[in-house]
């Protein structure tokens, strides 16, 4: 069975040693390589071709975002997981916005981070649960379209769509997700894709951001779907 390969950019020599020594012990994930400067990291992916690039914000020669922004221009196929110890919403925003996959704090545990790139490798996003909470909170708060656009139609969720919803937004995986609901993790997907055309979103964040303004549901975490 192929691993899921991995680039790890971080300028902190210690760190990437920690990091690559979890992700290898993992079983299931090669690091490919590791590097210091955003410009490095482009000069790296121009030699190997890594499933996830495991991106630090704050790095000399180029910002995380500017890397980011570069990674999904010149190798769409390549996942991007931030790893990094900054959680202002603006940055977070702001990577999610270049096409970024996911956005991990350091403060997580290794089990987390490993979790995170076994969730962006398999088309899924993961973010840290007290960043999803910041961030749909901000975007939620962010002005309407103005009056004199046509509004869209949106089709109502069905319950099973709304129970789906709400267990996304406490930061529960597909597999946690059909678990509790006693359904395949495929399911979920379908039922999320579903969520995502009739809310005309693209993401879950987008997608819970949608139904508190519509007030089809309430942050609540912990509840029960």
């Amino acid at each position: 069975m192929a691993k899921i390969s991995v680039v790890i950019a971080d300028d902190h020599v210690l760190v990437r040693q920690g990091i690559r020594r979890f992700l290898e012990a993992a079983g299931d994930i090669e690091v490919l390589a590791e590097v210091g400067d955003g410009l490095e990291l482009l000069r790296k992916l121009a030699q190997v071709s890594p499933d996830v690039v495991l991106l630090d914000l704050h790095m000399p020669q180029m910002t995380g975002i500017e890397a980011a922004q570069r990674i999904k221009r010149d190798y769409p196929r390549v996942r991007i997981l931030v790893l990094t110890a900054d959680d202002a919403v603006p940055q977070v925003l702001a990577l999610l916005k270049t096409g970024a996959d996911g956005y991990v704090l350091k403060t997580a545990r290794m089990e987390e981070v490993i979790h995170a790139v076994r969730q962006v490798y398999s088309g899924n996003v993961a973010l840290s649960p007290q960043v999803a909470t910041q961030v749909v909170h901000q975007v939620a708060r962010m002005p309407s379209a103005p009056e004199d656009e046509e509004p869209l139609f949106i089709e109502p969720l069905t319950e099973r769509e709304l129970r789906v919803l709400r267990l996304a937004a406490q930061g529960k995986t597909n597999r946690e997700i059909g678990q509790a609901l006693a359904i395949s993790h495929r399911t979920v997907q379908g039922h999320l894709a579903d969520i995502y055309d009739k809310l005309h979103v693209h993401s879950r964040t987008e997608a819970v951001t949608e139904a508190l303004k519509l007030g089809w549901m309430t942050l609540e975490r912990g509840a029960k779907p």
